[in-house]
């Protein structure tokens, strides 16, 4: 019975072992589908809908072969076609069969060079979510959502590769083939136990005994002489060589034991059953649910960080080299008229120094405005996770239309004291409040000529109440520094020869205010301090002395009708809602020299 069991032991063992290795192999079908696209009249630029990325599910590896730079970007689609608005190029869809089609797409309007393409490299671009950039070949893998499309590329200008291909990986997880060749290569090892067992039996049974010769004749016992016991060397080694029954079983099972953990380990992940794999795990509800009809951020986490460090790293440069033209390709406004009269100086001064404000590593807070159109509107805190006594930068940014980068309008250190508001969450967004908002406790448009006023007539102005002990302070020290500077013209014996006038005022940039989830804002804006030193004799000169800075602008060590120093101040608000008991918070300021000039 025990060879029976052995047999259907085989017998299982192989059909459950060929199962196994037959899903690895013939059954297991092809990895991947594939789709190839094609262009006919190849342009600088070929845009490839979300929807034959989607055709498929599964990763999405897109294959671009062409000699040359290769250029790949994927973006919103409305972003995209907002981008190419102005030249022509290829559009890659599909048909209601699911088939790729190309159309080509004329410009909506012309280029500004008069020529059939605008000849506007893509790289570079802060409109992408992500890109990507090779030679001759690149494989991008991708997991595009709807409403995002795929540009490809070279340099603008010459035409786009036009070998490209989409596969999307298929599953071919085969989760039962490992323990199917487990378990035949245990039923493997059974039958072969059982097949010893089997033998083993059979040798010791009895079978039937012969009728044996008859009694031999009787014989004497034959006397041999004595002679010693001698060890035989042999005999040990012999004893040792002989196996016993129980050895020669575990030899013989040895050999299937190995081949069952050989198929087992020869078995990838895919081959044995991912248990709890699938199962979906918690994750927070948000907070802060979005309105109907909200529309997206004009940029992610990822991509606002990637601006934001594109950002750090040219000012950085353009510092070192003092390259006013590289800093104004990431600053405008406020920011720029700063950077640029430091540059002259420290171009005319030798030595000059002091920190410039840069954004800082990383972007603990993004709040982007949500919108279709331009200009667009981004608000970062920075921070340096590694130096806690680096005060955070804070900083706005604009876009101005789907071909700029994002350029900073205002940037300053945040006060240490200050509490930033309770904002949106970057994958949500939030909306630009109009400059003359009566939903604020002040309009936008009125607060840097309310700071001033403040400044300017202290606690005899009508906004005193309105700002915080933050504002008050940074305003005192406005004063006290006017104060100072009359009293070194008294204690220089100009006092009855010299007068000071002093007077702040809204600078000409437009303010730019972000909603808060509290209903307020945060709202940058800028104003211009202006320090006017003249004679009141006709007699009298007004020398610029020991002030390398006044010398180094005006050129001149004296002028006979005084001069003007205006500086430039970048201030963040927290502007509560109207009707809130709360005063308007300052966050943020950074004061830079804007000019001095001779009074003619």
């Amino acid at each position: 019975m025990r060879f029976v069991w052995a047999v259907v032991a085989f017998v299982l063992a192989t059909v459950l072992i060929g199962a196994g290795i037959a899903q690895r192999t013939i059954f297991m079908g092809p990895t991947e589908q594939r789709m190839e696209l094609t262009v006919d009249q190849p342009t600088p630029y070929v845009l490839v809908d979300a929807d034959v990325l989607r055709a498929h599910t599964g990763l999405q590896t897109l294959l671009v072969r062409g000699r040359g730079d290769v250029f790949v970007a994927y973006a919103r689609t409305d972003d995209m076609k907002s981008w190419l608005s102005d030249t022509a190029y290829d559009h890659v869809s599909l048909t209601k069969s699911g088939k790729p089609k190309t159309a080509h797409v004329e410009a909506e309007q012309p280029p500004a060079d008069g020529g059939e393409t605008s000849g506007r490299s893509p790289v570079g671009s802060d409109l992408w979510l992500d890109s990507f950039a090779d030679k001759d070949s690149l494989v991008a893998n991708l997991q595009l959502t709807k409403g995002n499309s795929v540009l490809i590329a070279r340099d603008g200008v010459k035409p786009a590769p036009t070998d490209i291909l989409v596969s999307w990986a298929l599953d071919t997880r085969t989760p039962w083939a490992g323990p199917l060749m487990a378990a035949g290569g245990l039923l493997l090892a059974v039958g072969i136990v059982l097949y010893i067992l089997g033998i083993r039996h059979q040798r010791r049974g009895r079978g039937p005994r012969r009728k044996g010769p008859g009694p031999l004749p009787e014989t004497q016992p034959i006397t041999m002489p004595e002679r010693a016991e001698i060890d035989q060397p042999g005999d040990a080694g012999t004893a040792q060589r002989t196996m016993t029954p129980a050895r020669r079983r575990l030899a013989i099972a040895l050999p299937a034991l190995a081949l069952t953990g050989l198929l087992a380990t020869g078995c990838t992940a895919d081959s044995w059953p991912q248990f709890g794999g699938d199962a979906p795990s918690p994750t927070p509800s948000p907070s802060v649910v979005a309105p109907e009809n909200q529309k997206q951020p004009v940029v992610t986490d990822k991509q606002g960080q990637r601006i934001v460090a594109d950002v750090a790293s040219t000012l950085t440069k353009a510092d070192t080299d003092l390259d006013e033209k590289l800093a104004e390709t990431r600053l405008t406004g406020a920011a720029l008229d700063a950077r640029r009269l430091e540059y002259q100086l420290r171009g005319k001064i030798e030595g000059r120094e002091g920190a410039l404000v840069t954004p800082l590593v990383k972007v603990k807070i993004l709040l982007p405005e949500a919108t279709e159109g331009w200009p667009r509107t981004v608000l970062a805190l920075t921070v340096d996770e590694k130096d806690a006594k680096k005060p955070p930068v804070l900083l706005t940014m604009v876009q101005s239309d789907p071909w700029a980068n994002y350029r900073v309008t205002s940037m300053a250190d945040m006060l240490a004291k200050s509490t930033f508001p309770n904002v949106a969450p970057a994958w949500l967004g939030t909306t630009r409040v109009p400059a003359e908002s009566a939903f604020l406790s002040l309009p936008p448009s009125e607060l840097a000529g309310a700071f001033s006023d403040f400044v300017d007539a202290d606690d005899k102005s009508q906004y005193a109440g309105d700002f915080d002990e933050a504002s008050k302070e940074f305003a005192k020290s406005v004063r006290d520094s006017r104060a100072a500077l009359v009293k070194k013209a008294a204690d220089a014996g100009a006092g009855a020869t010299s007068s000071a006038a002093f007077k702040m005022a809204a600078s000409d940039n437009e303010p730019l205010s972000l909603a808060t989830l509290d209903s307020g804002a945060v709202v940058s804006v800028s104003v211009t301090d202006t320090q006017t030193i003249t004679p009141t004799n006709p007699d009298a000169v007004i020398r610029f002395g020991s002030d390398a800075t006044a010398v180094a602008l005006t050129g001149v060590s004296e002028s006979a009708k005084g001069y003007t120093t205006t500086y430039g101040i970048q201030l963040f608000f927290a502007v509560p809602a109207q009707g809130s008991n709360e005063q308007i918070r300052l966050l943020a300021y950074k004061q830079d020299l804007l000019s001095v000039q001779v009074i003619k």
